[in-house]
C-alpha cells in the first residue's frame, strides 16, 4: 500500500521512525517532508500536502505527525476528501478506519513512544472501512458537505 507521511519539527524524528517501520513491512512510503530537522518549520504545508497526495491517489493512506496531533490533523482536515482521525490509542486507529473510512492518521509525537507509534499505524493500515450502511451515509453527509457547503437539514425535533 502507498502511505504518505508529513510532519512538522516536532513529529521529524517520530515520521523518519515511522518511515522505517513501514518501508520495512513493504509498503510504498512517501516522505512528504521534512527532509531536515528545522525547529522553525511550520506543519501546514506538510500536512496539506500530505492529504492532497493521499485524496489524488486512491487507495493511499496517510500520516501526519507532530507534537500533539492536533493541528495537523485540522491542516490536513482543510482538503476536500480527506478524513484525518486523531489517535491515540490501537482501538482509536481501528474505529477511524472501521467507522470514518479515515484516510489520513494523525499522531503526536510528544504524547506516545516510537513503539505505540508504530502499534497505531499498523493498526490503521490493516484495518478495513466496514462498508455499514450508516457509516456510508454518514461520510456521503460529510462529502457532500465539502461539494456544496450547504449544511443538511437537521431532523425533526
Amino acid at each position: 500500500m502507498r502511505v504518505y507521511l508529513g510532519s512538522d519539527h516536532a513529529g521529524f524524528e517520530l515520521k523518519n521512525h515511522l518511515v522505517e517501520h513501514l518501508t520495512k513491512q513493504g509498503h510504498d512510503v512517501v516522505d512528504v517532508g521534512p527532509h531536515a530537522y528545522d525547529p522553525e518549520d511550520d506543519y501546514p504545508a506538510f500536512c496539506l500536502t500530505t492529504g492532497a497526495k493521499v485524496v489524488a491517489d486512491p487507495g493511499s493512506l496517510g500520516f501526519v505527525i507532530g507534537g500533539s496531533g492536533n493541528g495537523e490533523q485540522i491542516a490536513a482536515n482543510k482538503i476536500a476528501g480527506v478524513r484525518s482521525a486523531l489517535v491515540w490509542k490501537v482501538e482509536i486507529a481501528e474505529l477511524a478506519r472501521q467507522h470514518n473510512d479515515s484516510n489520513v492518521c494523525a499522531i503526536g509525537a510528544r504524547q506516545h513512544t516510537p513503539e505505540e507509534a508504530s502499534a497505531f499505524a499498523d493498526a490503521f493500515l490493516a484495518t478495513p472501512f466496514s462498508g455499514n450502511e450508516r457509516h456510508q451515509r454518514r461520510i456521503e453527509q460529510l462529502t457532500e458537505y465539502e461539494r456544496t457547503r450547504t449544511l443538511p437539514a437537521l431532523p425533526a425535533s
